[in-house]
């Protein structure tokens, strides 16, 4: 059967005048809000209050929660529902972990969410008090968590729910490579998530659930093989690429919802910045017939709560200090954008990789490598505050130092440019070498040549020769697929926090002027 996608227009049009036997449902999903408590500006970073009185910022806990307010008035029959990573990304998660998160999500009402690779940043511990804390299911069908006694029982793989006088199922899926994303620790076995899916469907089915949500963050070109790799699902609500499904955003990656054979799949970018609204008809064998909606962006237009904006301003009174000590200054804007550092040059990955490698230098460092999914934000022009640059960088990652041999760099350069395509956070920023890279090369041979500098000028690398290497603790430990930083020599995980690395090389260069200059080239 042929699922029909219509504006949202005609979708609630329709669904007014449905025959008796069919099923319509309003799905409202977020992912990747990232502890977004309060409005962000145009950079996904922090957004004053003078500029959020004059409009110019978006999302937040408070216009979010008038938003869904408003969506759930708009529908008869809906559901809320999270695609991962409510956790790390601004000092709310830092001071508080989870627990911010827990309320706001009880007090708007979601349904279900499932475990993001973020989720486990602070280890299982952390993430049970969440599960503990939230008035709703936490849902995760491709992993064994048999061996960890502190997530057993307490995380569900699908569960069923009913609205609307109908059983909908809902299935949990979480990044297969967590292990090198997070720290979940030694326990738990991450599995395939098609198997995982298809496995859950089909227990579904057999207890007479014919209408089935899968919740995934493993990212939109992941969702898509998902999606045509089973059979039963109907929607997929996705995270963890950050992608923008829109059919009137002239950036979107793609339509909304974009249709898989009979499985549609949405996505709603991340940081709180748009609400996804997708209206969806079953007919009375289950079959979907029609999926249609639009994200709705958290921009002035969408009125602030004024309980929930005072409760956050509240929860926000322990981290003004840290927040407001202004550092440094900027002489322009930083670009931090996501979408640039996963895949090429950065102003804000030179700029950390560069602090890494001046901090470490006198120890006869050469060389920094910075992961791309590590840079979390811009900062904006004019003076820059701690808390912006814990925006940038706030996973508390410390300076590891160590030495490998040159096939280890290449090895490792590698790694870090196999998946650009996916948009992965293993790119890596650089200081100290410069690499040419073809990206239509297969994925293990895409460096093309790899320099080192040495005084004034640069030289080849030296495949057996041994070299000093900054990075961060994540990444040394194997994060990200760096596995081959595991068993490097002379190691210390241990040093200052990068983001007071960071801002300290700031201030010491203020006003900063952002650049490129070329240490990452593509053949063309």
């Amino acid at each position: 059967m042929t699922t029909r996608i219509l504006s949202t227009a005609a979708v609630l049009a329709l669904m007014a005048g449905t025959a008796q036997a069919d099923y319509s449902l309003t799905i409202l999903h977020t992912n990747d809000f990232h502890a977004r408590f309060e409005p962000i500006s145009k950079y996904d970073s922090g957004c004053s209050a003078e500029d959020n009185t004059e409009g110019k910022c978006f999302g937040g806990s408070a216009r979010l929660f008038s938003a869904l307010e408003a969506a759930k008035a708009r529908s008869n029959n809906s559901i809320l529902l999270d695609g991962g990573d409510q956790f790390q990304g601004t000092l709310f998660y830092t001071y508080y972990k989870g627990k911010v998160a827990a309320e706001m999500m009880n007090k708007m009402g979601y349904d279900a969410m499932t475990v993001g690779n973020h989720e486990f940043d602070d280890g299982p511990e952390v993430l049970r008090g969440f599960v503990d804390a939230v008035e709703f299911p936490i849902l995760m069908s491709n992993a064994d968590l048999s061996g960890e006694d502190l997530l057993k029982g307490a995380i569900q793989k699908s569960v069923v729910i009913e609205r609307g006088g109908e059983k909908l199922g809902l299935i949990g899926l979480t990044p297969q490579d967590t292990d090198e994303l997070a720290s979940p620790g030694p326990n738990i076995v991450f599995t395939d998530p098609a198997e995982a899916v298809q496995a859950e469907v089909d227990k579904l089915t057999a207890e007479g659930v014919n209408k089935i949500i899968v919740l995934s963050h493993s990212g939109y070109e992941a969702d898509k093989k998902i999606a045509a790799a089973t059979t039963g699902v109907d929607v997929i609500v996705g995270g963890h690429s950050h992608t923008l499904l829109s059919n009137t955003d002239e950036g979107a990656a793609g339509p909304y919802p974009t249709m898989v054979g009979d499985t549609a799949i949405v996505q709603a970018y991340g940081y709180g910045k748009f609400l996804g609204e997708l209206n969806v008809t079953f007919d009375d064998a289950g079959a979907l017939i029609m999926a249609a909606g639009d994200p709705l962006i958290m921009d002035a237009a969408v009125p602030e709560d004024a309980t929930t904006k005072a409760r956050i301003t509240e929860l926000a009174g322990p981290l003004e200090e840290i927040r407001q000590k202004v550092v440094a200054e900027a002489a322009e804007a930083i670009d931090g954008g996501r979408d640039l550092c996963r895949a090429a040059e950065c102003p804000m990955g030179t700029l950390i990789a560069d602090a890494m490698l001046d901090r470490v230098r006198g120890q006869g460092i050469q060389i920094a490598i910075q992961n791309g999914g590590g840079v979390r934000a811009s900062i904006d022009a004019g003076p820059v505050t701690m808390g912006e640059v814990l925006t940038v960088l706030p996973f508390q990652n410390t300076l590891s130092t160590f030495h490998v041999t040159g096939q280890t760099i290449i090895d490792a350069l590698e790694n870090g440019l196999s998946q650009v395509e996916e948009g992965a956070g293993r790119f890596p920023q650089v200081a100290g070498i410069k690499f040419t890279w073809n990206p239509a090369a297969e994925p293990g041979a895409r460096v093309v040549d790899v320099m080192v500098a040495e005084g004034d000028s640069f030289v080849p690398i030296d495949p057996a020769a041994s070299y000093g290497v900054v990075s961060n603790n994540y990444v040394r430990g194997g994060g990200d697929g760096y596995k081959m930083f595991i068993t490097a020599q002379d190691v210390y995980d241990f040093g200052p926090d990068l983001a007071d690395v960071t801002a300290e090389f700031l201030a010491d260069h203020a006003p900063y002027m952002p650049y490129t200059d070329g240490r990452i080239a593509k053949v063309e």
